[in-house]
């Protein structure tokens, strides 16, 4: 039995959730999220909260049990609040800029590399070394973000690279001089 699964969705003002054919849709002041739910799970509603409820007891359904609860709970969160993610570019000459729907990136390559922000994610620039991922959807911010991460992970003598804010580089020393036979 999920523990996670078991746990009801509080349902804040302003949010209503739909249960039809197999489909969430959650609605907020933020926008819409659709999550199409597969197996026998139901949504029950009573009063300001979600439950997600199994139609049997079976090991395939206990694993999607807390999954669709989770999702559930990341959707409501969503269309309320948002999602954000902020990541940090370091290294000597590189920098970021937004123009227009495109994030340009100039991050030690021969070339620019470009950054099209996706539908329902929007990029932002607030500094010259800062990019700040933010939309409803959880999975397309993280997705978003692991993907402009992933042009240049962080490497450990240095610190260069795109990280997130929160994100702690383990440094290494480099190597040192002197030390071996004459």
């Amino acid at each position: 039995m999920s523990r996670i699964g078991k746990l009801p969705v509080a349902i804040p003002a302003g949010v209503t959730i739909n249960f039809e054919n197999g489909v969430i849709t959650v609605k907020g002041a933020k926008g819409t999220l659709s999550q199409t739910v597969v197996g026998e799970i139901d949504i029950k509603i009573e009063g300001n909260e979600a439950l997600v409820v199994k139609k049997n007891d079976s090991a395939a359904l206990d694993a999607k049990h807390g999954l669709y609860r989770a999702l559930l709970h990341n959707m409501v969160v969503g269309v309320t609040e948002g999602y954000k993610k902020t990541l940090k570019v370091n290294g000597v000459g590189w920098k970021v800029a937004k123009q227009g729907n495109k994030v340009v990136m100039n991050i030690g390559f021969s070339h620019p590399v470009e950054v099209v922000e996706p539908e329902g994610v929007k990029l932002e620039c607030p500094s010259a070394n800062e990019i700040v991922v933010s939309g409803i959807s959880k999975e397309k911010v993280g997705q978003t973000a692991a993907n402009i991460r992933s042009y240049r992970k962080p490497e450990p003598y240095h610190g260069y690279g795109i990280a997130y804010s929160d994100e702690v580089i383990e440094r290494k020393e480099g190597k040192t001089g002197g030390k071996g036979k004459k």
